[in-house]
């Protein structure tokens, strides 16, 4: 991801945005139009769409283009085979892989918060988040009150969720982790694990089968921290298959022969939460997706265990 930090200067007083951000960014006008339309130009920190707005003297313009070969999710239905229970408080939807939990620095489209607000028709209330390649059972709040019920749920240990990953490395049978996650200071976006510190962490985990150094893992986080069941598992000696970030590999050896890992290959199979309003314990089950099921499979795990 690159971005841009340009500050507006006196010569630069009143100029719409739109050509501020093209003649100092080297862009098209054309190209910066489009960065604005997605919400990719922040200016003193605030996200701002309107290219004919003007800019002022010392004012900090940031500009997030993406890079890579990467683009923006297109905005896009949330098809109902992806809504897993709807009513009044809240709704449980499968998140599909690629698609951001919540509009990102580069772009405020395609995320799953807007596409649940599209949906309901008003904004959702985002209560937890799946990593960009983790797919799987998501809730969101339909209404103020449901919000801080589900925010609770989570914050106090009564929603219970259940990961499927495939792992690559010595991994005892079961086991629990209890290193507490911090972020890594030699790389933005990336966290690690320490025997102690300000954010404590605890993950229970089952292996289902194995094949070689791959296995099939079962995967209980008892905390909610950022990246914790992939730090968690690579602290363990078993990073997930496919999750670059954390030294996983990106292909595996199977029963049925070697398979890439295009992807982190972990998803969120089912969540148990207290309703918000009832307080009846809701169960919520996402399928899995089909590369991950045929890994799954491939190492060894019976169809009926998933």
């Amino acid at each position: 991801m690159k971005k841009l930090t340009l500050e507006a200067a006196a010569k630069d007083e009143g100029q719409r945005l739109d050509r501020f951000v093209a003649a100092r960014g080297g862009l098209t006008r054309g190209e910066a139009r489009k960065l604005l339309d997605r919400g990719a130009v922040w200016v003193n920190n605030q996200r701002v769409k309107i290219a004919s707005r003007p800019v002022h003297e010392g004012q900090q313009v940031l500009v997030v283009i993406e890079e890579g070969g990467r683009t923006v999710p297109a905005t896009q239905a949330l098809g109902p085979e992806r809504i897993l229970f709807e009513d009044g408080q809240l709704i449980a939807v499968d998140k599909p892989v690629g698609v951001p939990a919540q509009a990102t620095l580069a772009s405020d489209r395609g995320d799953l918060v807007a596409l649940v607000s599209a949906h309901v028709g008003r904004e959702v209330g985002l209560v937890h988040r799946l990593d960009l390649e983790t797919s799987g059972v998501t809730v969101f709040a339909k209404t103020k009150p449901a919000t801080t019920a589900l925010a609770a749920a989570f914050r106090e240990g009564t929603a219970h969720k259940r990961y499927l990953a495939v792992a690559v490395g010595p991994l005892p049978a079961e086991g629990r982790c209890e290193l507490a996650i911090s972020p890594d200071g030699r790389r933005w976006g990336k966290f690690r694990a320490l025997p102690a510190g300000k954010v404590p962490a605890a993950t229970r985990y089952k292996v289902l089968a194995r094949f070689g150094d791959a296995c099939a893992v079962e995967v209980f986080p008892e905390t909610g921290r950022t990246h914790q069941i992939r730090v968690h598992l690579k602290a363990l000696g078993a990073p997930i298959a496919g999750d670059d970030l954390y030294g996983g590999p990106k292909e595996i050896d199977t029963r049925a022969g070697r398979i890439a890992a295009p992807r982190v290959m972990l998803h969120a199979r089912s969540l148990e939460i207290p309703h918000p309003a009832t307080g009846a314990v809701m169960k919520f089950e996402a399928p899995i997706p089909d590369d991950l099921r045929a890994m799954l499979e491939a190492v060894g795990v019976e169809a009926g265990v998933l």
